[in-house]
């Protein structure tokens, strides 16, 4: 009988487990399962204003949205904007070149279910010398997937108190002054990181005082430090596998530091390329190389969220996000820069202070956005196209067969291979 009824449980469990709605078909890890702005209402981002109707920082003011873009460019932000609950940021509807927010930080913090996609963020010089370009602290079912993260003061993001979080296919890249440094991940847990482009930071690639899923990612031109352990007196598990660490010009040989017997690692796969000679051809990262570190290795994974079939060998992981990581649906010309630095495998990239020694934030081309006449965040010609009514916009929030609403299907269509 008590087997029978730890079958029963367990049955329930994996079942209650499939039931749940992804938050998009290519969704992996953690936050797989945040549902964002399901659900709620649709905003549409009509102007490049800092505030007021129409803008992004109040698309997100309120909870239970979905954000769509009716217009291309670089909005400039004077203080940071802070993210509701519940929300859908969906950067693929911009049209043109897509959107930048520049000149300070988002924050998320404290909510929960939140879907970003394909935007990006980057602070600047100018903002407060602590300020992080992202910050997800005390947050659960968080989900940025294609998202550029650049130009923090502190660190490029911030992850803190947080619980099922997932980045995928994002950069977080050229931090500046004081720090450059990467991402500080505080104690989430239930974290996972997957092919991700991490370049030129000085350091924190990430800084994992966390557990966490760090799986097919890419770091390039590293300065004093690469991948930083939690070096604390709190157990944690750091997961590593299947990643490529890449030197570049500004790299110190070590690529792996400041671990203490309390980071237990499970490491598999990793490879490390530091001869900067123009050629992928990096060598397998041993057990031994964590232990010089002070790291305790494990011969079992802690973490375990991601598809196995979707973790890929270094070599293909690193294709792949040469190709996809960042907004890659439109690469604007700082991103072009540093996918352009990656592929030069050791020969060009830069550790910079501000972001006027690359250029500056470059200007987007306006562009102009498909009608949507009854305003439900899908265009006409698609509703038209799929028999919905470009009329009525209960349709878009309608739920379809496969459990996503018309609207998630029209999104997550305009990027379908991701």
């Amino acid at each position: 009988m008590k087997k029978i009824k730890l079958f029963l449980l367990s049955f329930f469990v994996v079942g209650s487990l499939m039931a749940q709605q992804l938050a998009f078909p290519s969704a992996d890890g953690f936050g797989k399962f945040a549902k964002g702005g399901r659900g709620g209402t649709v905003y549409h981002v009509t102007n490049l204003n800092d505030t007021g109707t129409g803008s992004f920082r109040d698309a997100v003011s309120q909870p239970k949205r979905t954000i769509v873009f009716d217009i291309a460019g670089v909005i400039k932000i004077k203080s940071k904007i802070s993210v509701q609950s519940e929300i859908t940021i969906a950067g693929q509807t911009a049209p043109g070149e897509g959107i930048t927010v520049y000149g300070d930080g988002i924050s998320i913090n404290g909510k929960n279910n939140i879907i970003c996609r394909y935007m990006r963020f980057r602070g600047s010089i100018h903002m407060s010398k602590g300020t992080c370009t992202v910050a997800i602290d005390s947050s659960q079912h968080v989900i940025f997937d294609h998202t550029s993260i650049e130009w923090g003061r502190w660190d490029n993001l911030h992850v803190k108190n947080s619980k099922d979080v997932t980045l995928q296919y994002c950069i977080v890249g050229e931090g500046i002054d004081p720090q450059m440094f990467g991402a500080l991940l505080e104690r989430p847990s239930n974290l996972t990181i997957h092919h991700c482009l991490w370049i030129n930071n000085e350091s924190r690639n990430p800084k994992a005082k966390s557990d966490i899923e760090y799986i097919n990612n890419v770091v390039y031109d590293w300065g004093s430090n690469c991948f930083v352990g939690g070096h604390s007196a709190a157990e944690y598990h750091q997961d590593i596998i299947n990643n490529y660490f890449i030197a570049g010009p500004k790299s110190a040989e070590r690529f792996i530091s400041e671990f203490k017997a309390t980071d237990h690692v499970y490491q598999s796969g990793n490879l490390v390329d530091q001869n900067k000679d123009g050629i992928l051809n990096g060598r397998l990262i041993s057990e031994d190389d964590f232990k010089k570190t002070g790291a305790t290795v494990e011969v079992n994974r802690h973490n375990i969220s991601m598809n196995t079939m979707n973790i890929q060998k270094p070599e293909d992981a690193f294709k792949v996000v040469v190709t996809e990581a960042g907004s890659s649906l439109h690469r604007d010309k700082v991103d072009i820069r540093l996918i352009d630095g990656l592929k030069s495998l050791g020969k060009t990239g830069n550790i910079i202070k501000s972001e006027a020694e690359v250029g500056g934030q470059p200007t987007i081309l306006s562009a102009k956005s498909l009608k949507d006449t009854d305003g439900d965040g899908i265009p006409d010609v698609w509703e038209t196209a799929h028999k919905l009514n470009p009329k009525d916009p209960a349709d878009g929030d309608k739920i379809t067969s496969n459990g996503y609403t018309n609207l998630e299907i029209y999104l997550n269509g305009l990027v379908a291979k991701y």
